[in-house]
């Protein structure tokens, strides 16, 4: 059986390793620490312009958080929508709850309507939904293509159960993509367990930064907050070894 690999990145450079690694998908975000947000149309089109033979996939999310959104978050996110779109991008990833933590329909169907056309993939919002079978027979109702999810668990390995179940019962109706926590030591567990034929996966590694002149003193973010001179990039080495092990 062939996989079908997305990675998640976060640059204009994880796109290139990506393609150079032979993955067939990216999700272009930023803020991974958030989860993944929204990422500038200006890098949405570098991403485009840089690779040629790998799917471009962006996540329309305006904030870390829960996934209940006001109206004007919604209206954000459907010109985010209609932008990346307009830009060329090969499909959008979005999710929004209602507050007893159901799929949020009128939400979901109007930014589907924004992608006029574009494969959607609903992503780890549904998570946090309070029934995901109910959740996952709306999104086939709406017409997602797929579903991002890690089984309702910490991890795509700790919720292989309930992601192998949700495999059996979307059949070809829509794809369920095991994503959280993947790495080169669990995804071949992962892909048995599951029985899934997509997976998703970041391979993010430490890079220092070049600033030669640094000050120890300020911070650009909050009290929870990495080193200052510190970067996480993707690796095509990093991307090869899930793949590898994948299979």
């Amino acid at each position: 059986m062939s996989l079908t690999h997305e990675i998640c990145i976060d640059s204009v450079a994880g796109a290139i390793a990506a393609e150079k690694a032979g993955a067939q998908r990216v999700e272009l975000c930023t803020a991974l620490f958030d989860g993944g947000l929204t990422p500038t149309l200006g890098t949405v089109r570098a991403a485009l312009a840089a690779v040629s033979s790998i799917r471009v996939h962006v996540i329309i999310r305006p904030r870390g958080g829960d996934f209940i959104f006001d109206e004007h978050e919604i209206a954000a996110m459907e010109h985010d929508v209609a932008l990346a779109r307009d830009a060329g991008v090969h499909g959008v990833v979005i999710g929004a709850l209602t507050p007893d933590g159901a799929v949020d329909r009128p939400v979901t169907e109007r930014l589907i309507a924004a992608a006029g056309g574009l494969p959607v993939t609903f992503h780890r919002a549904f998570d946090m939904t309070a029934d995901p079978f109910a959740a996952l027979e709306t999104l086939v109702e709406l017409g997602v293509a797929r579903v991002l999810t890690s089984g309702q668990d910490a991890s795509a390995l700790e919720g292989a159960p309930l992601i192998a179940e949700l495999v059996r019962r979307a059949g070809d109706r829509i794809v369920v993509m095991p994503g959280g926590g993947i790495n080169d030591r669990n995804v071949a567990r992962v892909v048995a367990e599951t029985g899934a034929r997509e997976i998703h996966f970041a391979a993010l590694s430490e890079a220092p930064s070049p600033a030669v002149h640094r000050n120890p003193y300020p911070f650009m973010g909050g009290e929870l907050r990495r080193p200052e001179y510190q970067r996480l990039v993707t690796t095509g080495a990093g991307i090869a070894a899930v793949m590898d092990a994948a299979h």
